[in-house]
């Protein structure tokens, strides 16, 4: 099985390929996975990715998952059920506004163009 650094530079590569507007994006987020009796907290600075066990006070933007659904997103996700996982309260992201919007803006455009790609 993985370790989790190496499931967050997965799901992190994996998402940058779907959004390649993201790929050079300079933004440092803290990631917390939350298990039954367990909360486990990364720093994770882009572009790298660059992981780190616990929070520094540098992050932007503050990503809180529940560890089993991180699991599968890290391992399968594409960016619609990124989407649905935030929709749905799974995905939580707090911080820095303008950051979050920047994101979502960026996810919302690139799922557009896919739509698009898939009309024609």
């Amino acid at each position: 099985m993985a370790s989790t650094p190496d499931l967050i530079r997965t799901a992190v590569e994996r998402f940058q390929a779907e959004v390649p507007a993201l790929a050079k994006l300079k933004l440092v987020f803290g990631l917390q996975l939350r298990a039954k009796h367990d909360i486990q907290l990364y720093r994770v600075e882009l572009p790298g990715p660059k992981i780190s066990k616990d929070l520094a006070q540098d992050e932007r933007v503050l990503i809180e998952i529940d560890r089993p659904q991180f699991n599968q997103l890290a391992e399968k996700g594409t960016i619609s059920s990124y989407r649905r996982a935030a929709e749905t309260g799974h995905i939580k992201a707090s911080g820095d506004s303008n950051v979050v919007k920047l994101v979502t803006q960026v996810v919302e455009k690139q799922e557009q163009r896919a739509r698009l790609r898939k009309v024609h």
